[in-house]
């Protein structure tokens, strides 16, 4: 300090302001020896300014192209997806990450060609062990699978290897740019300016010619399909970002595109009926991937309400598993478990020095580890009225502050709550029903229910809510649907041991029967699937009383069901 006082100390120093606050600001005559300078964050201009500035050292040392478009990319992707760290840092690792990623595929074999080589080993592998069994079909069938897996292989590589040589030309050439630039450099600090001439506008110009020349070359032999690229585009910034998030940001395939357009196809598949449930959400998908949603909000935010068993939770599980092939994928909050005051502390973290403070919360830690995720609040109903106040800034701005102070980013996420309130007086209107009077009912019944839902929620998170949904009672068609799509299942699993199960009309008429309750919607058919096909078979295939290479054949007859076989 003594030294600081009297200027024989010069001292620059750079810190966090947590790091000030903890050192500096104890010991009030160090602080006074420096003058605070504040760095603020950079806007998205300033720092695409210095991208551009830094993107010819990262060429050189990576010895591929940056577009522009790929700087403009890093920048703002990070800016919207990456919350948990600053520009211009974020935005350099991205480029950079996405420059190396490239000249790694530049020096490897492509991704392609190294699937199908170990596809052809897999395969390989699988022909030894058949011919040991002696199954001449199966091993047929191997040798013609490996034969054209093979003759793809040598086709790709001969491609390959001719782009790579007029890539490694460019690369080389641009190497003996460098050292002619630095040569004639070092000739004009000299004096030598007759060799600078010779290489300015000699060697160099030719060798700028003769890559020019390379490139056209390349160019004419990748045509549309190019096994390696060597410039950094927006594309490969996107994809990087996908990588680290999770969140799909990279350009959309068409099958993606075709995927998306008939969303309601795809959920159909799994949830029966419940149309406007469905456009809903498929709506708010689309919203997002086209990049037109709000984006200081979660992608979409929905309550549905309905008679148990119609579809709710069923359809958030199909969402998740039509956005991430795995229905898993989604953070379920059984809101049960948060009936009392304290238990509310639970979703963001425990206080300091409660039990479990280190651990963070079950909703915002999920959310942390998965951005892109389908939550879901199921039967909220039941919950403690507390946890709406925790929610109300989640809806809003798509954001949750958890126990450590970490701000949890919730603008990627689809929300769903289901509830069962007014399903007595769902049932009740919906026994009413006729052909005549069907939507009359529905409104009346729909008006009921939202009044219902105002007195027991309150009205500054319902208006935060997209859409409020209810989920009508099943019909006796949708219910034969159903049974249609369970036996399926079922169909599914006895042919993955061997076994064919065939279904005559009137057996799924006798299961649809059996299982249709409109109180208790779809649940009934699993259980009567279970007591009247299952148990059965169960017992006859334990008995070994079925022959695999036969179908087995369900008909109904009176209060039963019958196999033949």
């Amino acid at each position: 300090k003594p030294a600081l006082a009297r200027g024989e100390l010069r001292s620059i120093g750079a810190t966090t302001l947590d790091e000030y606050q903890k050192y500096f600001e104890k010991d009030k005559a160090l602080e006074r020896r420096f003058q605070i300078v504040q760095v603020n964050e950079p806007d998205t201009l300033s720092t695409v300014s210095i991208l551009r500035g830094l993107k010819e050292r990262y060429e050189n040392h990576h010895k591929v192209r940056i577009k522009d478009d790929a700087i403009i990319a890093a920048v703002e992707l990070s800016n919207r997806y990456i919350t948990d760290r600053f520009l211009p840092d974020k935005a350099i690792d991205l480029m950079d990450e996405a420059a190396a990623k490239l000249r790694m595929e530049v020096d490897s074999v492509p991704e392609e060609l190294d699937e199908i080589s170990r596809k052809i080993k897999q395969l390989e592998i699988e022909r030894e062990a058949i011919k040991r069994e002696r199954d001449e079909v199966k091993l047929q069938q191997l040798n013609k699978e490996i034969a054209e897996l093979k003759e793809q292989e040598n086709s790709f590589k001969a491609k390959w290897q001719s782009e790579k040589e007029l890539v490694n030309q460019i690369q080389q050439n641009k190497i003996e740019i460098e050292n002619l630039k630095f040569e004639a450099e070092k000739a004009e600090r000299e004096g030598d300016y007759g060799k600078v001439a010779e290489i300015r506008y000699g060697k160099l110009q030719a060798l700028n010619k003769e890559i020019e020349d390379t490139q056209r070359k390349l160019h004419e032999m990748q045509g549309d399909s190019a096994m390696i690229k060597e410039e950094v585009d927006a594309e490969d910034i996107a994809d990087v970002v996908s990588r680290w998030t999770g969140i799909p940001v990279s350009k959309m395939l068409q099958s993606e595109k075709d995927k998306l357009l008939n969303l309601e196809e795809e959920l159909h598949q799994r949830v029966i009926g419940q149309d406007e449930a469905i456009e809903a959400v498929s709506d708010a998908v689309r919203r997002s991937r086209a990049g037109l949603q709000d984006p200081k909000r979660p992608i979409g935010s929905f309550i549905f309400l309905g008679t148990t068993g119609v579809g709710k939770t069923e359809l958030a599980k199909a969402l998740a598993e039509f956005l991430f092939d795995d229905e898993t994928m989604m953070t379920r909050i059984d809101m049960s478990e948060y009936q009392e005051k304290h238990s509310v502390s639970r979703l963001v973290g425990a206080p300091p020095g409660y039990v479990g403070y280190d651990e963070g919360g079950q909703l915002t830690e999920a959310i942390r580890r998965k951005p892109y995720s389908v939550v879901l609040f199921d039967e909220i109903e039941k919950a403690h009225p507390d946890v709406f106040n925790i929610l109300l800034q989640v809806l809003d701005d798509g954001r949750l502050t958890d126990n450590k102070g970490r701000v949890v980013n919730f603008k990627n996420t689809i929300i769903i709550m289901t509830s069962n309130m007014g399903s007595s007086y769902i049932q009740s209107q919906m026994e009413k029903l006729n052909s005549g009077n069907k939507e009359a009912i529905v409104e009346e019944t729909k008006r009921e229910v939202m009044n219902m839902l105002k007195k027991s929620i309150r009205p500054e998170f319902l208006n935060r809510i997209d859409e409020t949904i209810m989920f009508l009672p099943l019909t006796e068609k949708e219910i034969r649907q159903i049974v249609l799509l369970q036996i399926g299942s079922v169909q599914k699993m006895l042919a993955g041991n061997g076994v064919n199960l065939e279904l005559t009309n009137e057996a799924i008429e006798f299961i649809a029967k059996a299982g249709y309750d409109p109180e208790f919607g779809a649940r009934p058919v699993k259980r009567a699937i279970q007591r009247y096909l299952l148990n059965d078979l169960s017992k006859k295939m334990l008995a070994q009383d079925v022959d695999r290479n036969k179908p087995i054949i369900v008909d109904s007859f009176g209060e039963s069901l019958v196999f033949r076989n």
